[in-house]
């Protein structure tokens, strides 16, 4: 069992920036896929971003030219760095993880582990 651990949530204005961070409990063989979703009130989850272990990436179309995702291996971290936020961004975010590399479609089924989430507010 993996345990992750999301940070970095927190109110800020539109047109602000955060940076999330994931940090798994212990270390994922490779091959694997990791990636963030988030779920608005009301809303299904959606995907935002993915990142597999040889550095593929993959992003969902709200997170296209605003968010980045990056993975510090040394640190054992996954980063969401978050542009030009909106209100619409509003949402509890997870970070999730899996073996193998079929996670980069950001389908919420190829996912085994997920985070507690961590809640961002973008206010107008």
């Amino acid at each position: 069992q993996v345990l992750l651990a999301e940070s970095g949530g927190g109110s800020v204005q539109s047109g602000g920036s955060l940076r999330l961070s994931c940090v798994p409990s212990g270390y994922i063989q490779r091959p694997y896929c990791m990636a963030w979703f988030r779920q608005a009130p009301g809303k299904e989850r959606e995907g935002i971003a993915g990142m597999d272990s040889d550095g593929a990436i993959s992003y969902g179309d709200s997170a296209k030219d605003r968010f980045t995702i990056s993975q510090d291996i040394a640190k054992n971290t996954l980063y969401l760095q978050m542009n030009s936020l909106k209100p619409e961004d509003t949402a509890m975010y997870y970070c999730a993880a899996s073996p193998g590399f079929s996670g980069l479609a950001l389908l919420e089924a190829d996912f085994r582990w997920w985070g507690r989430g961590t809640q961002v507010t973008v206010s107008s």
